[in-house]
């Protein structure tokens, strides 16, 4: 993989970061102070689920505008012992107080975007901590000193914090009093750099600790956090607070429907991974309650195809590339949720054969699901942001994780703003169009992980003061509409949007990635996977070639809307590979030089043990260690 191929455009000579090599260890994540955290874990005889764990808490710390322990995790590992790819599935469910009747009784039509209505129960805690007992070797006490200490103590606070508790202030000031006294400590937004505490926080954490005392073995420890967590003072905490109405994005107060019960019947769980081949390597992602077997049906369009189609940096190769997206994104409307997905079907060969014809010259601008014989779903609405604006929604409910929404014409302002989903963005109201995160970890003994966290996000819904945290928004990816496949549910999870990636060659892991930036975050990998299995390119020129996406798909977050044939590119795709674009019909959107894309990766060798690590330079916040 390490032989440039001629059939693509050559990568960068010069790299934004080094690609890293080392035997010891790697660790790469989206914030420096998490990468670092994992890697002194590992320099200290942890392994990388330890390591992992650590760098994780410390994430919901010190951004906490992109997660929090009131989130969810998603992640997929291997095991030194045991190559199988496992996924594990912090991604907790609905309440069973949310049902599609509650929410319209309460004058609404979609699952707001902030606000506790929006919360599923919380599920990355237990989640990181099951994936400590089982598979880490530390006391938790050890994992989880660096985030107490962050918590306690403080850290330099990062700008794009800043920038998200600039946004939201009169919200706090105005409606979520106990956000203020958390993110605007002396009634000030804080200046970048300033060490921000979170006191709170370090007590939760300090508490789970402690409930181990008297446990008679390191996984009884844990397990006593694991039940306290669960069962004791935190879900007590946020049943009480969420018994008052609050504001939410739609401009109106409700009071939450996650209860005390709630958190008491979920505990993590893991799953086998779904996998499908491409060009000699195995790519392992989650089922079908989350996005990523969209990208192995994207791989298996793909896989038979010259390989100057599949060069994301030409116009042909982008075109390919995007139409291929578009008719998986369109199957993951129609069939994915947490019920009885049709996998086998829409990964089989005579199934990829049929949808692989549907590619054409042009730019599609209709929504294509196949057809599986037996199964029938109502396909949600599908609304451009024009027609949702004229509905009146886009006054209303708010959205999740990751749009911008920018115009093509700088002259003059569009009907409706066209949403390109993917420099990061937080409104007034809280409604976030931003990021999450992500890390990976590879140790030398071959332990290897790439997770997802995310949820929780300081401008979710108000902080609740005993904790520290407020509550995540991911309901807001499912439908009230009765029939689809991803409807809302009580007990169900919602379809989400959270894919990390380990790819594996004749059975062994080789590299485990990912990235922030919801309905995207497959498609940036795609990219990646591409350049680095196909054209040769290392990781850290994959990461840092020039980026793009479709929006031609319903997104995932409010006011799930799409822009049919809609194209968002980097301009360094360059004038003349977007002119073709447009030629061909796609809507495109310039978003910038450096804008897309939030990967990080490790890599393994299995022949050598030789470990690699890559991150990304956009925002200028990404960060790989290791040696």
């Amino acid at each position: 993989m390490s032989t440039p191929n001629p059939a693509f455009v050559p990568p960068a000579t010069h790299t934004t970061r080094p690609d890293l090599r080392g035997t010891f260890g790697m660790a790469a994540a989206t914030h420096w102070i998490a990468t670092a955290t994992a890697q002194s874990v590992l320099e200290r005889g942890g392994n990388a689920f330890d390591a992992a764990v650590a760098g994780a808490f410390v994430l919901h710390v010190v951004e906490p505008h992109l997660n929090g322990p009131g989130g969810d995790m998603v992640a997929v590992f291997a095991t030194a012992t045991n190559p199988t790819p496992v996924v594990m599935s912090g991604q907790g469910p609905a309440p069973a107080g949310a049902t599609p009747e509650h929410y319209r009784a309460e004058g609404l039509d979609l699952v707001p975007g902030s606000g506790a209505l929006a919360a599923a129960v919380p599920g990355a805690v237990d989640a990181w901590l099951l994936l400590l007992r089982d598979h880490g070797t530390w006391e938790l006490a050890d994992v989880l000193a660096p985030a107490i200490g962050y918590a306690r103590d403080g850290h330099p606070v990062a700008p794009a914090v800043v920038r998200t508790i600039t946004a939201v202030q009169d919200l706090f000031q105005q409606h979520w009093p106990t956000s203020a006294a958390q993110w605007l400590p002396g009634g000030a937004v804080p200046a970048p750099g300033d060490l921000l505490r979170n006191e709170a926080l370090a007590s939760v954490l300090d508490r789970l600790v402690a409930a181990g005392d008297g446990a008679g073995s390191r996984s009884g420890r844990i397990d006593a956090a694991r039940t306290e967590w669960a069962e004791g003072f935190v879900p007590d905490a946020i049943e009480r607070f969420l018994q008052e109405p609050h504001r939410h994005s739609s401009g109106t107060d409700h009071a939450g429907v996650v209860r005390a019960s709630d958190l008491a019947a979920f505990r993590a769980s893991y799953e086998p991974a779904t996998t499908a081949e491409f060009r000699g390597c195995t790519i392992a992602k989650t089922g079908a309650w989350g996005q990523g077997p969209a990208l192995l049906q994207t791989l298996r369009l793909l896989d038979p195809l010259d390989d100057a189609l599949l060069d994301p940096s030409t116009e042909v190769g982008a075109h390919t590339i995007a139409e291929a997206q578009k008719l998986a994104l369109a199957d993951r409307e129609a069939f994915y949720g947490d019920g009885d997905v049709p996998l086998d079907v829409l990964l089989s060969d005579a199934y990829s054969d049929e949808r692989r014809a549907l590619i054409g010259d042009r730019a599609s601008a209709e929504l294509r699901p196949g057809t599986v014989p037996g199964v029938e779903h109502a396909l949600p609405p599908v609304r451009t942001a024009e027609e949702a604006e004229r509905a009146g929604a886009v006054a209303g409910q708010g959205v999740g994780e990751p749009t911008v929404r920018v115009s093509r014409d700088t002259t003059t302002p569009p009907a409706a703003p066209v949403e390109d989903r993917g420099e990061p963005f937080v409104a007034p109201d809280g409604e976030t169009r931003g990021d999450t995160c992500h890390i990976d970890v590879v140790d030398r003994w071959g332990n290897i992980v790439s997770a997802t966290p995310s949820g929780g996000w300081l401008q979710s819904s108000p902080t609740i003061p005993e904790l520290g945290f407020c509550l995540g928004t991911r309901l807001q990816m499912t439908w009230l509409e009765e029939g689809t496949a991803s409807t809302l549910r009580p007990g169900e999870r919602p379809r989400t949007t959270l894919t990390p990636t380990l790819v594996f060659r004749d059975g062994a892991p080789v590299a485990a990635l990912g990235s922030p930036g919801g309905d995207q975050q497959d498609q940036w990998q795609l990219l990646f996977l591409l350049r680095w299995i196909v054209g040769g390119y290392s990781p850290q020129q994959a990461i840092d070639a020039p980026a793009m996406h479709t929006t031609s798909f319903p997104g995932s977050f409010w006011p799930r809307t799409w822009e049919p044939a809609g194209l968002v590119v980097e301009d360094r795709l360059g004038d003349d590979v977007i002119a073709g674009l447009e030629a061909r019909g796609h809507v495109v959107t310039r978003a910038g030089e450096w804008s897309l894309g939030r990967l990080s990766c490790v890599t393994r060798d299995p022949d050598t043990g030789v470990l690699g690590a890559a991150a990304n330079s956009r925002g200028a916040q990404g960060y790989a260690a290791g040696r």
